[in-house]
């Protein structure tokens, strides 16, 4: 096994070259661009070597037979030592001297490691899962075959037998920490853990044969010696028998037998000790404004009231007689809004992907180079996932995107989503940023990989509000499904203060979401529990999509007839994600320069 060795050492010996002060690093000598770019390129070497499935995720191959203990006491402690220095660093580079580009890489670097470095006051990783296990889960899909880690020569199947071994240490540290939340009394919501243990007991099996992490056995390429088939065969088998499948009975024997006796009752953030401070921390983070929740909760009931008048506007447009409820009620239930069998769903999402990316010409003038495949979520998660999600491909194309759609229950799977949920996830949503982001090589590769929630789910938001603008919205009903995505993320940024700002409690957010929403029980209950699990997450999609909006609606008031729209969509895109306010200032400055 390899705990990361490589990135701890590494971190050891800056922090004692620099000495005891890692704040007053050596005065810049090399001039401040060569510099920057120096301290971005190394800064990323030394990230991907902390986390070795981000580098999986990006075609890095070189750590797959690792596993972080991301929540152990050395790691997160290297990660604080790699932000500090860092950022000690970047602070000895003259700014003034640096073109924009650098200025606004500058600037970024600055702004996600000094947001780090603020989080680090709450005790996150003393809560390691929840109701959507996060790590439990998506270690059975990693070992599927399916996923970022490859199986495709013997060392792939070598690494991951290694990487096995880190994800039981990081196990046992979970339960670690979770005893230590119960110590300080940080723990999750009992009505949460009680949906957590049926999903870990689901992957306790009798046999390796009988679990999700004996596919790649099945499925081992052809140009493997006999010699090597057996002998992997035998070493999965261990593995998974012996390593795997007693992981995770600890932890559901864990939380069966302990967590949940002390789990909480209460199901916002602000209930936890400085609840209020992380929730408003979570805010800011995730937001990247200075909104206050008050502020956002205001916001939310302000665009409920739009859409909802926008839907009376569909609902006349096809002759419905009747309240919004009655409407509602009348697009859950109608067959004609239903596929028979779950290939029709995955066979309408492809031809949409044949569609609208001729159409999206209409308002891109950049297209990503990297393909996209649409597939139907693996059966061994379906149950459990979303409607719709988008992987990332390699920059090199080697691994193509892909558009995953849920056909689980396909009764619950209305077909008025679909043009909407397409064009946020794929094209020309989180396809089309994504892809474009990691194929810009002029762009310090911190940036080609990394992430703003308010950025990235506002653009797939944004995205959905094209469809009419793209020539995709032509069946009312399809238009209403976009209405009610909107309303839907508008919904969430009341529920989400309100649950955690304001004390409501799990039925004042149901409540809410059935009054105001087209919700399915089921929906609403999955989204309430998503709320409380992750207090702030789900505000970046209105957030971000607003700004953008509004930042549209300000180039074409300022630049008239010079406004272009293509134009206007690739200044957007073209510099990958980063904070509203960063976006705000250079899209501002790029108006300047047209008039």
């Amino acid at each position: 096994m390899k705990v990361l060795p490589a990135a701890m050492l590494a971190v050891t010996l800056f922090v004692a070259a620099c000495g005891n002060e890692p704040a007053e690093p050596p005065a810049d000598v090399a001039g401040p661009t060569a510099s920057l770019h120096a301290l971005f390129d190394e800064f990323f070497e030394r990230s991907l070597e902390l986390n070795p499935i981000r580098a999986s995720t990006i075609g890095d191959y070189r750590f797959n037979d690792q596993f972080a203990n991301s929540i152990g006491p050395e790691h997160r402690e290297a990660s604080h030592e790699l932000d500090e220095i860092f950022l000690a660093r970047l602070l000895t580079i003259d700014r003034r001297q640096l073109s924009r580009q650098d200025r606004l890489s500058y600037d970024l670097f600055r702004f996600n490691r000094e947001q780090s470095l603020d989080g680090e006051r709450f005790p996150g990783h003393l809560q390691p899962m929840n109701q959507r296990l996060q790590t439990l889960n998506s270690f059975v899909q990693l070992g599927s075959g399916t996923s970022v880690h490859p199986f495709k020569t013997i060392k792939d199947y070598d690494d991951w037998l290694s990487r096995i071994d880190g994800f039981v240490v990081y196990v046992d540290q979970a339960i670690a920490n979770m005893r230590e939340g119960v110590r300080q009394g940080v723990v999750q919501p009992r009505i949460l853990m009680a949906k957590a243990l049926p999903q870990i007991e689901s992957q306790i099996v009798d046999s390796a044969e009988d679990s999700g992490f004996w596919a790649p056995i099945e499925n081992m390429p052809n140009e493997f010696s006999n010699e090597e088939r057996e002998r992997l065969t035998v070493a999965f088998k261990d593995a998974i028998e012996n390593k795997v499948l007693p992981s995770y009975r600890r932890v559901a024997n864990f939380v069966r037998d302990e967590y949940l006796a002390a789990a909480r009752d209460t199901v916002g953030l602000h209930a936890l000790p400085d609840g209020p401070e992380w929730y408003a921390y979570n805010v800011k983070r995730v937001t990247t404004t200075d909104l206050a929740p008050d502020e956002i909760h205001q916001l939310g009931l302000d665009e409920v009231a739009r859409i909802h008048n926008e839907i009376r506007g569909v609902m006349t447009d096809v002759g419905f007689e009747g309240d919004l409820k009655d409407f509602f009620d009348y697009v859950n239930s109608d067959e004609q809004f239903y596929f028979d069998e779950a290939e029709e769903l995955i066979q309408g999402y492809r031809d949409m992907f044949e569609r609208i990316s001729a159409l999206s010409t209409k308002l891109f003038d950049v297209s990503p180079k990297g393909s996209l495949e649409v597939r139907r979520v693996e059966p061994f998660r379906e149950a459990s996932a979303g409607g719709a999600s988008y992987r990332t491909g390699t920059p090199d194309g080697s691994r193509a995107g892909v558009f995953y759609a849920n056909a689980y229950d396909i009764k619950s799977r209305p077909i008025w989503v679909m043009e909407s949920l397409f064009l946020h996830e794929a094209i020309p949503g989180h396809h089309f940023q994504r892809s474009l982001q990691v194929e810009n090589e002029d762009l310090p590769s911190f940036r080609r990989f990394g992430g703003s929630s308010a950025f990235t789910e506002g653009w797939g938001l944004y995205a959905e509000t094209l469809g009419k603008e793209l020539g995709v919205y032509t069946d009312p009903y399809q238009y209403f499904g976009a209405l009610n995505g909107e309303l839907w993320r508008a919904i969430r940024l009341v529920v989400d203060t309100g649950l955690h700002a304001k004390e409501w409690t799990r039925q004042d957010v149901l409540d809410f979401m059935y009054a105001n929403s087209a919700v399915k029980e089921a929906r609403a209950v999955s989204e309430a529990d998503r709320v409380i699990a992750f207090p702030g997450q789900v505000l970046a999609y209105k957030i971000g999509q607003l700004k953008i909006r509004e930042l549209r609606d300000d180039a074409e008031e300022r630049l008239g007839d010079q406004f272009d729209v293509k134009t206007f969509h690739t200044q957007v895109l073209m510099d990958g994600p980063m904070p509203l306010s960063m976006l705000e200032d250079k899209i501002g400055d790029w108006v300047e320069s047209q008039l």
